[in-house]
């Protein structure tokens, strides 16, 4: 199982696999055709709610990570869907927040990895 992590900026790989966006908003200034986005999951991005409450506020990380989790955990459906490309190959989430060490992104490749 292989779930890799890249931003929405940066230039598609020959390992990055099944590429699925995992945002709810297409990222700004990002053409469909530069993206090579196989699927935009925008069901398994945090709610609205969420995301505007957290504003990419470090110091709300720990509490947001919780909250996310718990959006996940009554996501199951997007989940599963998920999980199913994670067993057929490379999967590699593509999100488009600068601050790659506070993304939901992270936290959901932690969640995909606990579930098998």
């Amino acid at each position: 199982m292989v779930i890799l992590l890249k931003r929405a900026y940066e230039a598609p790989g020959p390992d990055d696999g099944f590429r699925v966006l995992v945002d709810r908003l297409w990222p700004r200034g990002v053409s469909k055709d530069s993206a090579r986005i196989d699927l935009w999951l925008k069901d398994i991005a945090p709610s609205t709610s969420l995301r505007k409450w957290f504003d990419h506020d470090p110091a709300k990380w720990n509490e947001f990570s919780d909250r996310y989790l718990s959006e996940l955990r009554h996501n199951a459906g997007a989940a599963e869907q998920l999980m199913e490309q994670v067993h057929r190959g490379p999967v590699t989430l593509v999100y488009g927040a600068k601050d790659k060490e506070h993304t939901h992104a992270l936290v959901l490749k932690t969640y995909l990895e606990n579930l098998t």
